[in-house]
């Protein structure tokens, strides 16, 4: 009994603080509450205008994102980048406060960036010293660049997609894997998705490597010569990185634009007129706020999923406060059965936090769903994202085992004598035979 008291306390503390992360938690530029998807259900003319940003990999990026959304009526395409020479370089702040006006008078849906190419060289710092590049002091430095860099584009309501450094053949890919966990970690702050392209193109052993499989699977060149920039069919499976969460947000907004009641009526009427908001006539009881009884009726529209309302939830949305309790079966010390009674707390949660966790399918990173079963037929559920801890290393959560083999389907190497090791001929990890035992001597 004390184990289940003790495991229910665990999961209601694990709940408040999920709430109180979601409370703080920033959210995405492109993030619509209405519609809860990354990128605006709703765009102009029903044509998302995109802009590249960045340097040299930028351009090459570029080319390959026009020809994966030539045919695509959904997309305008900017043909120029705007360029983001160096975070790393002098001149840094004038550079944003430029970059600032440049963003505000050009509107855009969607923002793809990629920089990071002239990075890796030491940074002036305050004082005017130079500071070293990859020391912890750099580090801090390029940090606060780079999340100065991003907030730039809150000016803008607009979906962000940054994209990391790939391997490169001559400096230190540590070092790049460092300058990549500071973008993953300033984007996700920021609320904006994080595009890994280091593990793409590595090598078999992990570094680089100017060959590599194109979309077809073909092993292809996709490196030029100075082991830095892309080859044309390189700069496309650059794009491609870029091109699956494009799709699938895509295709997120779309199916969000059929959600009945959602936006002002315009919009209704123009996507789905059978289910159109219809203002009440001002003979109708609604309109006049009365009824027979003399009290005003409660108008309330349908969730996000089509369903209606708890009566539990206020007309502003907010969820009110509502604690419930649950009966246990246990065995007393006597031998007897006993029942134990345990309050579940079920705090009041804003609408702005309803709003979040109702979502269909959220935007950001998604964490591992643990279930665990209870006494009393009860099941408790949480989604935790694992966290960059001791025991995972440098490893990002994109190149970990499981999301490589399920998610990019790649092929693992097998451990050696496992039963998809096929190498020839076979390796023997078993020990030497056994020698057979000497007779005893004297």
């Amino acid at each position: 009994m004390k184990v289940h008291l003790k495991r229910i306390g665990f999961w209601t503390a694990s709940l408040l603080a999920l709430l109180m992360l979601a409370l703080v938690a920033p959210a995405s530029a492109g993030d619509d509450d209405r519609s809860g998807t990354f990128l605006t259900s709703f765009p102009d003319n029903d044509v998302y205008q995109v802009t590249v940003f960045g340097d040299a990999f930028a351009d090459g990026l570029l080319g390959g994102l026009i020809q994966a959304f030539n045919a695509d009526v959904r997309l305008n395409i900017q043909r120029q980048v705007s360029p983001i020479w160096s975070v790393a370089g002098s001149g840094f702040e004038a550079k944003v406060a430029a970059l600032e006006k440049a963003i505000g008078a050009q509107p855009f849906n969607i923002a793809i960036v990629m920089v990071g190419e002239n990075d890796r060289i030491s940074i002036r710092g305050a004082d005017g010293k130079r500071i070293a590049m990859g020391s912890d002091q750099w580090i801090t430095e390029y940090t606060r660049r780079i999340d100065r860099l991003m907030r730039t584009f809150k000016r803008q309501s607009a979906g962000v997609y940054w994209v990391g450094l790939p391997t490169l053949a001559r400096g230190d890919n540590e070092l790049v894997q460092r300058m990549n966990d500071v973008m993953r970690e300033r984007a996700y702050l920021n609320g904006y998705k994080y595009i890994d392209t280091f593990q793409g193109f590595s090598g078999d052993n992990g570094g680089y490597s100017a060959y590599g499989p194109d979309l077809e699977g073909a092993i292809r060149l996709l490196r030029l010569r100075d082991g830095v920039n892309f080859t044309d069919v390189g700069n496309r499976k650059l794009a491609h990185f870029v091109e699956k969460d494009l799709r699938s947000d895509l295709m997120q907004a779309k199916a969000n634009r059929n959600i009945p009641l959602l936006g002002a009526e315009p919009e209704q009427a123009k996507i789905n007129p059978g289910n159109t908001v219809k203002t009440p006539a001002p003979s109708s009881p609604v309109a006049s706020g009365k009824q027979e009884g003399g009290k005003a009726p409660v108008v309330r529209g349908l969730s996000l999923d089509g369903t209606p309302p708890s009566s539990t939830s206020t007309a502003s949305g907010d969820q009110k406060s509502d604690n419930g309790k649950i009966v246990l079966k246990v065995a007393g010390s006597n031998g007897r059965e006993e029942t134990q009674t345990i309050e579940i707390l079920r705090p009041a949660i804003p609408a702005s936090v309803v709003a979040l966790m109702a979502r269909r399918e959220g935007s950001g990173q998604r964490g591992d769903l643990l279930v665990d079963q209870i006494a009393g037929g009860l099941t408790l559920m949480s989604s935790i994202t694992p966290s960059d801890g001791k025991d995972r290393g440098k490893l990002s959560p994109t190149q970990a085992p499981y999301f490589r083999l399920l998610v990019k389907g790649e092929r693992l190497q097998p451990k050696p004598g496992r039963a998809d090791d096929v190498t020839w001929p076979p390796k023997n990890n078993t020990t030497s035979e056994a020698k057979p035992a000497e007779p005893p001597r004297g």
